[in-house]
């Protein structure tokens, strides 16, 4: 290994805790079978990282070594456990080390050999127990396999960081008092879990697609976790139409990926992207999953977002959308999935077909809505609608507030420079 100076050394440990994380985790806690040992085997190896790559080097794969260490290390927990069930009965008894080893051998070779051939979709699999609630289910998913904060967990779910780290808490609780197995399900039991774990990929797209907090837009990382992850579902289900729906989804969202921003990473509206630049075969692509997944005589969440989102990727332009279809397929979905988001969407698409007099009702009755207290596409909806009926005044009260929720420097600064541009100027 080559040599590294202590902040290289530093920037290798984070940059490995933000990207590995959660890959070494879904590993050690196949090997560990527990996930508190797992937590810990993890956060030992990361902590033997420190003083190993400081002495050596950084790894070539700093991922690998991390598993390599954190399993083993969950190996040697597992030998002392068996060790001393074995001998306390006995007080005194034979050596059981060769025993214990090919033990251990044995669950590194299941680990390798399991059908499922990435670590966090398994993880994801393990963490959706029926047992759990769905909201549960997420959460948990996030935390252990997408190494999310919870922060940021909290803001996915709209919900207050200290209730969130509650139920994150109790959901852990639940899996070590329940025994539930660290294991994969078997066939029967898989489609009953997969709608959290399309809800948990999903959401992890979207946490990459537009990043909570921080001073970029995106976090291509996750967004491409996201794909991989839905890549790999769709191989080992592929003739679940939802499964398609999401992979379709993500394709034509992220086919803008290059427009989103400009040359110095301020944010684009869609209606001033260069649509030129989008990636046509990414759309299409999507466009053949779409057009088998609406075949359905039953229309899934998934496959009705992918719908709405072709509309706007094969417009020629952002004029010549069709927003009435788009309404029509948000009606579709308000159907499939209740959701205020949706609703608050589908609103942005009614101002555009009947005018934003209306839209605002509609909006104004999401208000009350609690799950959107905090939710900073609302006030910025808001204030856009106002504006367009040209009552300035409330428009920059809405800007404000949708300022002051906003945790991602990118919109922010999108924002503020919107609702300068709408103050009058001083007389």
């Amino acid at each position: 290994m080559p040599s590294a100076s202590p902040d290289d050394v530093e920037r290798a440990i984070v940059d490995a805790r933000r990207r590995e994380w959660a890959t070494v985790l879904a590993a050690t806690a196949w090997t560990a079978r527990d996930l508190d040992v797992a937590e810990e085997c993890v956060q030992e190896a990361f902590v033997a990282a420190v003083v190993a790559w400081n002495r050596d080097g950084v790894p070539r794969n700093p991922g690998a070594w991390l598993t390599t260490v954190a399993r083993r290390r969950a190996v040697d927990v597992m030998r002392r456990e068996m060790n001393l069930r074995s001998k306390l009965p006995l007080l005194v008894g034979p050596e059981e080390s060769d025993s214990n080893d090919v033990e251990s051998d044995q669950l590194l070779e299941e680990n390798s050999e399991d059908t499922v051939r990435d670590e966090r979709l398994r993880m994801i699999f393990l963490c959706c127990h029926p047992a759990l609630s769905t909201e549960a289910q997420m959460a948990l998913t996030l935390r252990l396999v997408c190494g999310m904060s919870t922060p940021d967990i909290a803001r996915v779910f709209l919900l207050s960081e200290t209730t969130m780290g509650a139920r994150l808490t109790r959901a852990k609780q639940k899996i070590s008092t329940a025994r539930i197995p660290l294991r994969m399900p078997d066939e029967a039991e898989m489609p009953d879990r997969l709608r959290a774990v399309l809800g948990v990929i999903y959401l992890l797209f979207t946490m990459g697609h537009t990043a909570t907090s921080g001073t970029s837009l995106m976090r291509p990382e996750l967004v491409d976790q996201a794909m991989h992850l839905t890549e790999v579902l769709q191989e080992l289900m592929p003739d679940e139409r939802e499964v398609r729906g999401l992979l379709a989804l993500m394709l034509i969202t992220d086919a803008r990926r290059a427009t989103r921003v400009d040359a110095e990473g301020a944010l684009l509206r869609l209606d001033q992207q260069d649509r030129s630049q989008w990636d046509l075969v990414a759309i299409e692509r999507a466009k053949a999953l779409i057009r088998e997944g609406l075949r359905a005589k039953q229309l899934g969440r998934f496959i009705l977002q992918a719908a709405i989102a072709l509309e706007h990727a094969q417009a020629p332009s952002f004029e010549a959308t069709d927003w009435a279809q788009i309404v029509r397929l948000y009606d579709a979905l308000l159907v499939t999935w209740p959701s205020p988001i949706v609703a608050l969407n589908r609103a942005v698409a009614v101002s555009m077909v009947v005018g934003p007099e209306v839209a605002l009702a509609l909006v104004e009755e999401l208000e009350s809505d609690d799950r959107l207290a905090d939710y900073h596409y609302l006030p910025a909806i808001k204030a856009d609608l106002l504006r367009r009926l040209g009552r300035v005044d409330e428009s920059l009260v809405q800007d404000a507030r949708a300022i002051e929720l906003t945790r991602n420097d990118a919109e922010r600064e999108y924002l503020t420079a919107q609702m300068r541009s709408r103050q009058p100027l001083d007389e």
